[in-house]
């Protein structure tokens, strides 16, 4: 039998604390790190960009030895006649059939490395997964944790194997992506990590709701690809609560897809709620052109960055399902398209909690944009960075710019809003 391991890097593209790759090469003679592009997953010009920026960095991490192709990973691992695969486990539907394609090849050891708590490592009693958060943010919390594995260092491809090049963008058929996007790798995730360490958690719980601040980690981005490991900023975060908790969230998440997989696409509470349809009131939202500031500013963040700030997420989001009564999942895949840190379960997940049909119990909740703007926005320095056409108005107006009537909107060229507050 062949003592070749192939390790196939899917969200777990870095070198700390990566169990998979730590375990292959202490147990194999020849170890081939691959990345597979694969047309099914490739997703927006935003993540591509950050995806192929991460590949580049992982490469020279390993000293040259990340080889990476294009095609499906059965097809691709096959080609390289391994002994054993190695995979960090993925309990997405499509991680799925991945690794059972994987196992008519070679044998597979999957192992953590995605989560902190894998899906399924706590679960209620009489229950296959949590349902509400609490209960399961005590459980997580008093779940065992694995020892962090030291970092991979440099390694040898054995003869023959041609690491292969990194395509374009243009080579992908993908257009430009956002301007302000974070950049993609390991190296740049941990510079962001130590940032936050040192000169954030510690005012994180004051922080992180207010707008124009740099007041959240920052690290989501890296998180969503694997460039920093989700249990080394967990161990590195203890003691900032309210931090640490937002990670819960996302292995929350993560375990809720795994139990319920149509996660994405089906509501997972179902409230019989009928949606509308205004294809010109969904193009204003998503333009960021609604005539209410504080949406409008979130929504061309996401244009411009690739990214928006969570209490934005909250509010752009509650605007949408709440007061234009559109559907939630038109909301979820316009994220998808833009977001770098574009998760599948935490996206979902989220937009069925504001939407009411998820895992909050109070369905009926909705964000008022005017007082969420006054208490987390106050002197509007956030409307004034996005919205341009308003940065002239002082505090008092840049929220509710329409209170200067109508031909002053027009004299500022920004719209009256899409419905009254």
């Amino acid at each position: 039998m062949s003592d070749r391991a192939v390790v196939l890097l899917t969200r777990d593209l870095r070198t700390h604390d990566h169990p998979a790759l730590s375990s292959a090469v202490d147990a194999h003679d020849e170890v081939v790190p691959l990345f597979v592009l694969d047309d099914r997953l490739l997703g927006s010009a935003n993540r591509v960009a950050f995806l192929l920026e991460t590949l580049a960095d992982l490469r020279e991490r390993l000293g040259g030895a990340l080889v990476v192709r294009r095609g499906r990973a059965e097809e691709v691992v096959a080609s390289l006649r391994p002994g054993a695969v190695y995979v960090s486990g993925d309990t997405g539907p499509f991680g799925l059939r991945r690794e059972q394609a994987l196992r008519a090849i070679a044998r597979v050891r999957a192992f953590p490395g995605t989560a902190i708590v894998e899906p399924g490592a706590v679960t209620p009693a009489g229950g296959d997964h949590y349902r509400v958060f609490t209960p399961y943010w005590h459980a997580w919390s008093g779940a065992e944790r694995r020892a962090l594995e030291t970092p991979v260092r440099d390694l040898e491809l054995p003869d023959g194997i041609d690491a292969g090049r990194l395509p374009t963008l243009a080579e992908l058929g993908l257009g430009e992506p956002s301007p302000g996007r974070p950049r993609g790798g390991e190296t740049e995730g941990r510079r962001v990590l130590a940032g936050f360490l040192e000169n954030g958690l510690e005012r994180y719980k004051n922080s992180r709701d207010v707008l124009a601040a740099e007041g959240t980690s920052g690290l989501s981005p890296y998180l969503r690809f694997g460039c920093v490991s989700p249990l080394e900023v967990a161990v590195a975060a203890a003691g900032g609560e309210d931090f640490v908790r937002q990670l819960c969230w996302r292995d929350f998440c993560l375990q809720l897809r795994a139990a319920f997989p149509r996660l994405t696409s089906d509501d997972y509470r179902p409230r019989a709620r009928a949606w509308r349809v205004d294809d010109d009131a969904f193009d204003a939202w998503r333009s960021g052109l609604t005539g209410i500031p504080v949406v409008d500013a979130g929504m061309r963040q996401l244009r411009r960055e690739g990214w928006m700030h969570n209490r934005a997420r909250l509010l752009t989001a509650s605007f949408l399902v709440k007061r234009l009564g559109i559907d939630w999942r038109l909301g979820f895949a316009h994220f998808d398209e833009l977001l770098v840190d574009g998760d599948p379960a935490s996206n979902a997940a989220n937009w069925q909690w504001v939407a009411g049909t998820g895992t909050d119990p109070r369905p009926n909740r909705v964000f008022n944009p005017i007082r969420q703007a006054r208490r987390f926005d106050p002197e509007g320095a956030y409307v004034r960075r996005f919205v341009p056409e308003l940065h002239e108005l002082d505090p008092r107006d840049v929220h509710e710019p329409w209170r200067l009537g109508r031909t002053a909107l027009a004299e500022l060229g920004y719209p009256p809003p899409l419905v009254e507050l």
